[in-house]
């Protein structure tokens, strides 16, 4: 990823944070975007010269437009997006308050596409580039009791592969990601039942979500609109049966 100029969002803790790490071991400059300033700050402080921390509201069109604009004056176009913010309310389609649902979706979709929106002209001077777009396992089925963080990753994905058709001829990939269960902080009091009966009965790591988005800014010259799945099997369709 050497010259490589990237932007990851939700990247001071979990799975951004570990997308941002890898990076920068790769060679790229990575602008870590996140509202906690003082985890991403210390990220960026131990990433030495190839990160930055860029104080990021993802739902904040003003917000977007300093982070990419300070990013483009530190190293040239932004050639890589990873929009990995997002966060979860466990709550049934009744019970769910609306304010609530629209905070869930406002980070996880809205936020994306914002960042998408905003982007653009920095990957079209760049020359082409990839976005990768962090959705779920919930981006491919249903989740009772997650209904608002259902909805914006299978947003989410649907987003991705109308992009994908939009800026093909700008030489820009866009795929989204689908991790499973992975130990993170949002998944701190989850407990082991989430992966019985898994083929690969783990929880994921954010490493192994880190080395997808890799891949996917790297190798997978040949991808754009498609789902990439790191969810040690979850979504197979059926369970493994013991005794």
């Amino acid at each position: 990823m050497t010259g490589d100029n990237a932007i990851v969002t939700g990247g001071a803790r979990g799975i951004g944070a570990a997308i941002a790490r890898r990076f920068a071991e790769e060679g790229a400059t990575v602008t870590i975007g996140d509202v906690l300033r003082p985890e991403g700050e210390e990220l960026a402080a131990g990433l030495g010269e190839a990160a930055r921390f860029g104080l990021l509201d993802v739902t904040d069109a003003d917000s977007w437009a300093t982070v990419v604009a300070e990013a483009e004056a530190a190293h040239g176009p932004v050639s890589v997006l990873v929009n990995n913010a997002g966060i979860l309310q466990i709550d049934s389609v009744e019970d769910q308050e609306p304010a609530s649902f629209r905070r869930v979706t406002d980070v996880n979709l809205y936020g994306a596409w914002l960042g998408m929106h905003t982007t653009i002209p920095s990957l079209r001077r760049a020359g082409g580039g990839v976005v990768i777009n962090i959705s779920s396992t919930a981006g491919l089925m249903g989740y009772a009791g997650l209904g608002a963080y259902t909805a914006s990753k299978w947003g989410l994905r649907g987003l991705t592969k109308t992009a994908a058709l939009e800026l093909a001829a700008d030489g820009v990939r866009v795929c989204s990601v689908h991790p499973g269960p992975v130990r993170t902080p949002m998944t701190a009091e989850m407990g082991e039942e989430m992966v019985v009966g898994q083929p690969i009965a783990r929880y994921g790591t954010p490493e192994e979500v880190a080395a997808t988005a890799l891949f996917i800014a790297t190798e997978a010259t040949y991808s754009t609109g498609c789902e990439f799945v790191v969810d040690g099997g979850a979504t197979t369709g059926s369970r493994i049966l013991e005794g």
